[in-house]
């Protein structure tokens, strides 16, 4: 923008003005505002940086003035902006503190230098104020499809004009192998909007799984209204791709919605994505029901799932198991991220042998815990007993019910498995006492001689070194070593205690010692509780989209 217009006539200035807020979509009073700082500053390095000049514009004539002002102050700290009272009451007796005396100055000429700083002044401005409009814009639009034209590529990243706005597509945001170059129309999901020092950045995706919802929810009328819900997408961009459907109205079957007349509707995202295979799935609430539809196209015979790790194991027969786990892991990394469970496959062959091997582990442990012979310890497994304890403290008849056993039997069988327990129970006490653990962490609920013995190996011999542990430290934990993750073993690894166990166990230790006390934590685990119903209350009232529920 040219600075003539500073020392033009007034109408040229106002045009000029009018006509740099069109381009730039902002207020014409903002692009007025800059001009008189510009005005300002040029006047201050012409008559003095330490003086208070004003400029004003007038918006409807163009007419410009300059003024000095001093104000009227209590206490002067600076003489070229301030005076004081008495100084101010020779000049009119009725001054009052915080009284400005605007002094005119005449209308500037501007050199080459001060057109130069000038032009600078109001770029800046005007600029500030395009990005501000910018965010204002965009900020509330997270989670929106927006349409652009590739503007230029830097090194691997899209930058995507929107008309009003700049959008970047990152390198690991964008497809895989798909070239996009100027002047390409190409579509993107709004994920984040930051304000940032070089101004809003919009940033876009199209690799994010939220953007293939948002592209079935364009393409299926019935996603759009609400009546099939998308429950989960999990991605391989560029690749291949499952989506959890899941219809509110019994008579829509879901993914035939989704699919369309001869795959019209489906081919139309496959298209957009640069030919994504997409696998739709009907969503089920049943955790089983839902992985074995997600493994897909593979058949599941058996699923057993640890819902405590968040584990589960697939059998499937030898024939589907490279279907199963897919090309380079593929099918089941997907299946796992749709689901939010880490799942190991096994063939049939492979679980039945690994269930021989418990068997025949469990058969030995009663044989010499108990001191029968094999057929007997093979029935007990057989039953599904796991433990000594079981067959000590279930009711008599669960034992004598065992074909070939009567009440004796059982009875002679539960004296021998409590003797074993006691005796266990006296060597580990013996043991924890060696190791000097004190009788405050045996006492402590849940803590078992075992444990006692595991935490004294540990160094950890009284309730108050126990009280100091974090969950992590009884549990385990995760590290990255060389970009792969490491599982660290925790004191109490082999307990498989779950995190509210653990953190329940270190809980009563810091009551016993008298760290924390138990109307405390209840206190405070009511105020999480309003927090969290405050916070679901605050996202219910939130607008959303209701066709598709965000599991990224």
């Amino acid at each position: 923008m040219s600075m003539s217009g500073v020392s033009a006539n007034r109408l040229e200035l106002l045009q000029i003005a009018k006509a740099v807020a069109a381009e730039k979509s902002i207020e014409e009073s903002i692009v007025l505002e800059a001009i008189e700082e510009a005005i300002q500053r040029a006047a201050r390095s012409r008559y003095g940086s330490d003086l208070d000049i004003r400029a004003h514009i007038d918006p409807v004539t163009g007419e410009m003035t300059l003024q000095r002002c001093v104000s009227v102050v209590e206490e002067v700290e600076n003489d070229s902006t301030q005076m004081s009272l008495e100084e101010a009451r020779t000049i009119d007796p009725e001054a009052e503190i915080g009284y400005v005396f605007a002094e005119e100055l005449p209308p500037l000429e501007f050199g080459r230098v001060a057109s130069q700083a000038a032009k600078q002044v109001i770029t800046q401005k005007v600029r500030e104020a395009e990005r501000a409009r910018q965010y204002e814009e965009f900020k509330d639009r997270v989670g929106e499809v927006v349409n652009g034209i590739v503007k230029r590529v830097e090194y691997g990243n899209v930058i995507v004009d929107l008309g009003r706005a700049e959008g970047i597509i990152r390198r690991n945001d964008g497809i895989p192998r798909e070239n996009l170059q100027q002047n390409d129309r190409t579509r993107a999901y709004i994920y984040d909007v930051r304000e940032e020092a070089r101004g809003p950045q919009i940033f876009l995706s199209r690799a994010h799984p939220q953007f293939m919802a948002a592209l079935f929810a364009q393409e299926v009328p019935e996603v759009y209204e609400g009546v099939v819900q998308i429950k989960a997408v999990a991605r391989d961009p560029g690749s291949r791709a499952k989506i959890a459907v899941l219809s509110n109205d019994s008579a829509i079957d879901p993914v035939g919605a989704c699919v369309g007349m001869r795959g019209s509707r489906v081919q139309a995202v496959v298209g957009e994505l640069q030919g994504e295979k997409i696998d739709i799935i009907q969503w089920s609430p049943d955790p089983a029901t839902f992985l074995v539809n997600a493994l897909a196209p593979a058949e599941v015979s058996k699923v057993i799932m640890d819902e405590e790790a968040g584990r589960v194991e697939v059998v499937v027969p030898e024939e589907q198991l490279s279907l199963a786990i897919g090309r380079r892991g593929q099918n089941v990394r997907l299946a796992s991220q749709l689901t939010g469970w880490t799942i190991d496959i096994l063939t049939e062959e492979e679980e039945s042998e690994r269930r021989q091997k418990e068997f025949a582990k469990r058969t030995e442990m009663f044989m010499k815990a108990l001191d029968v012979d094999e057929v007997i310890a093979q029935l007990l497994a057989t039953e599904g007993f796991e433990t000594i304890e079981e067959v000590a403290f279930v009711e008599m008849e669960e034992v004598a019910a065992i074909e070939g056993f009567d009440e004796d039997t059982a009875a002679e069988l539960q004296a021998r498995a409590r003797e074993h327990l006691e005796r266990e129970a006296a060597e580990l006490d013996a043991r924890r006492k060696a190791l000097g653990v004190a009788d405050d962490l045996v006492a402590l609920d849940g803590v078992t001689l075992a444990m006692a013995v595991k935490l004294g190996e540990a160094g950890i011999k009284s309730a108050e070194d126990f009280a100091g542990l974090v969950p992590d430290d009884l549990r385990g934990w995760f590290e990255t070593r060389d970009g792969e993750r490491v599982h660290q073993d925790g004191i109490l690894e082999d307990e498989k205690l779950s995190a509210e166990d653990a953190n329940a166990l270190i809980m009563k230790a810091r009551i016993a010692v008298g760290w924390v006390t138990q109307e405390e934590l209840d206190e405070a685990e009511r105020a999480r509780e309003a927090e969290a119903e405050a916070a679901a209350e605050t996202e219910a009232g939130a607008e959303g989209n209701p066709s598709v529920e965000a599991k990224a």
